[in-house]
């Protein structure tokens, strides 16, 4: 991930000192790069692996020609679940990118290169002294209202720009792929868990599946979105799907309610965030439609809570029974007997973890 470095020595293409497979990757990536013309015949360039998600592998590239990101999507997620998804999503994040780009060039890092034979993705490196991430800032407690409002508008132009469009829902036909990174992993691996509430969870599931509305980026997360110098800039866009984009608000959301519980003494902060992000994005779609898109975060919002706590993807924030618990009494009531409006939800949350308005 851009701007995220691991405390790790540098490692060249020549270092005999990595283990075999470690070799066999790194020369494989080496390769591609000269393939693409980024890397000159006889040079050695200086890859750093990057801190990351579970779905790829990143390295902060340096040549003779400059600096730059190289990520190549895993076919195995590196979660303790058995979460497999085709690698050739790294092509559908390179041209959410594209599109998204397009339409706000100053939230969208620009494509380099792609290879397709390695699904390798090459961007800019986004220095950290000029990019922080969001999470970092949540997790610490600096929550910027001004902030989340400008992530829900850049999301609702990105949305309303791409709405309706076949031609955009032609170049994603990335409904397997969605499927198998988001809606199983989340819905459907949570309803094996809570058979209580499970055939609601499969009814969310299929009910997000059937909606083609417009172009998604699928995981919109704080540890996926950076604070740039001109405002926010989205990463990650491995999940691209043209559908609904109610999915998107809700997965965000989702995380500003979590890091409540993760930062306590932030929560009214978080909240204030939440509603300046939902507030914008609603104002950002249009009118006819933003009943029904909120009405439908509504819907998903409590199960995305209870799949981050009994998912494939747990947050790794919220390790505590106690914690796991309260999301699990609040989520569940919701999913059996769902709100409609993302106010409700919020004031219902600000009881449940004991805030002061």
């Amino acid at each position: 991930m851009p701007g995220l470095l691991c405390e790790v020595p540098t490692l060249d293409a020549s270092d005999t000192r990595m283990n075999m497979a470690g070799k066999d990757i790194l020369e494989e990536v080496v390769d591609a790069l000269r393939r693409l013309g980024l890397v000159e015949p006889d040079e050695a360039p200086a890859l750093v692996p990057l801190t990351g998600g579970v779905s790829s592998e990143i390295w902060k590239v340096s040549t003779r020609g400059g600096e730059f990101c190289a990520k190549r999507a895993l076919a195995r997620l590196k979660v303790a679940a058995v979460w497999e998804a085709p690698p050739e999503r790294s092509h559908y994040e390179a041209e959410w990118m594209r599109v998204a780009g397009a339409i706000r060039p100053d939230n969208v890092p620009k494509v380099i290169a792609e290879d397709p034979v390695t699904h390798l993705l090459v961007m800019p490196f986004l220095p950290p002294s000029e990019y922080t991430l969001w999470k970092t800032e949540l997790r610490d407690g600096r929550a910027d209202p001004d902030f989340a409002a400008a992530v829900g508008t850049a999301l609702a132009a990105i949305h309303a720009a791409t709405a309706g469009d076949p031609a955009m829902a032609s170049r994603f036909p990335t409904d397997a792929s969605f499927h198998a990174l988001r809606l199983e992993p989340y819905l459907e691996a949570t309803a094996a868990r809570h058979p209580s509430v499970a055939a609601r969870l499969f009814a969310l599931s299929r009910a997000t599946a059937a909606v083609k509305r417009c172009l998604v980026h699928g995981d919109v997360s704080p540890k996926n979105i950076l604070a740039g110098p001109k405002g926010p800039v989205f990463l990650d866009a491995e999940c691209a799907w043209f559908g609904d984009p109610a999915f998107d608000v809700a997965f965000v959301l989702n995380h500003l309610l979590l890091k409540c519980v993760w930062t306590p003494p932030a929560s009214e902060a978080f909240l204030a965030c939440f509603a300046a992000l939902s507030q914008a994005y609603l104002a950002g779609v249009p009118r006819r439609e933003a009943d029904a898109i909120e009405r439908r975060v509504a819907a998903l919002l409590p199960g995305l809570m209870l799949a981050r706590i009994d998912g494939k993807s747990p947050v790794e924030y919220i390790t505590a029974e106690r914690d796991r618990d309260r999301v699990r009494r609040f989520a569940i009531p919701l999913l059996a007997a769902p709100a409609s409006r993302l106010a409700g939800i919020a004031g219902r949350w600000r009881e449940a973890v004991g805030t002061s308005p």
